[in-house]
């Protein structure tokens, strides 16, 4: 017996030791990738990058001020639209449709959108957008995020509802409440926290996405919010000039990186906060 408990505890020695070494080089990784960001992108920063539009080719100094615009107009665009069809999704899925087949359905589909590379979805709204239309736009590239968007709030919305006590929606319709205002203002009230959560996770989801822009919105170098045309988008423009041999370019794609990845980061810890505050109370 003290045999058999021995080899237990060397077994689970080692399984430990390889999680403590996995976890150890993801993080040195991560490290090793934020350091590079900090190093090349904190040069690049100055007000100019919020206050000037990208330069043309060769030419000095210059801004990301039509990129930032253009990527928040999509973002809240995207956001706007993709939210409020997730939340009635997840809503239905949660409150009215629990045990009906087409919720079984709908988590399917809505699992495979979610795991789903998102060049796919570019792809697809590239189909049915772009080419009846004759032309990248604005439209096309909100589109596309909002599609991204619909399967992550659905996800949070229907568990998050369902972590709501069923005796409270009990109690209030006991009172005489319809349906409805149970959801409305008891089911909503109770997983509040976690619905905000999930809309700070989508949105942090759509920020960075490049691929399904390149085939909706692409890019420009001026000033635009014209969402019938082309529109300037800071993913892009950073993967446009990245890619580009002239330096002014390249330190203006390595300040573009470093403001999206604390944009990220700033809405994930943001998400994790308020996560946490409900947890707590």
């Amino acid at each position: 017996m003290a045999d058999f408990y021995a080899s237990r505890k060397r077994r689970s020695s080692i399984v430990m030791s390889l999680c403590v070494a996995a976890t150890g080089l993801g993080l040195a990784w991560l490290l090793i990738i934020l350091a590079t960001l900090l190093w090349n992108g904190v040069g690049g920063l100055s007000l100019a990058i919020f206050t000037q539009n990208t330069p043309p080719p060769n030419a000095q100094g210059g801004g990301l001020a039509n990129a930032i615009a253009g990527s928040l107009v999509l973002t809240a665009i995207g956001t706007g639209v993709g939210a409020p069809i997730g939340l009635l999704a997840g809503t239905y899925m949660a409150e009215y449709g629990r045990y009906e087949k087409v919720t079984t359905l709908v988590r399917f589909i809505n699992d495979i959108l979610l795991s789903a590379p998102s060049i796919i979805v570019g792809l697809f709204i590239y189909g049915a957008v772009v080419v009846p239309m004759h032309g990248f736009s604005g439209i096309a590239g909100a589109l596309a995020l909002a599609v991204i968007v619909i399967p992550v709030v659905v996800r949070t919305t229907e568990n998050m509802l369902l972590l709501v006590p069923q005796q409270l929606r009990e109690a209030a319709t006991g009172l005489g409440l319809p349906r409805a205002l149970v959801v409305r203002h008891v089911a909503y009230k109770a997983a509040r926290t976690g619905l905000v959560t999930g809309l700070l996770l989508a949105v942090a989801r759509v920020s960075g996405e490049t691929a399904p822009l390149l085939f909706t919105a692409l890019s420009n170098q001026f000033w635009s919010l014209d969402l019938t045309r082309e529109i300037a988008n800071l993913p892009v423009t950073i993967n446009n000039f990245i890619n580009n041999p002239d330096p002014n370019w390249k330190r203006l794609a390595w300040a573009g990186a470093l403001i999206i990845t604390f944009a990220v980061l700033a809405l994930n810890i943001a998400a994790r906060a308020i996560g946490s505050r409900s947890a707590t109370k």
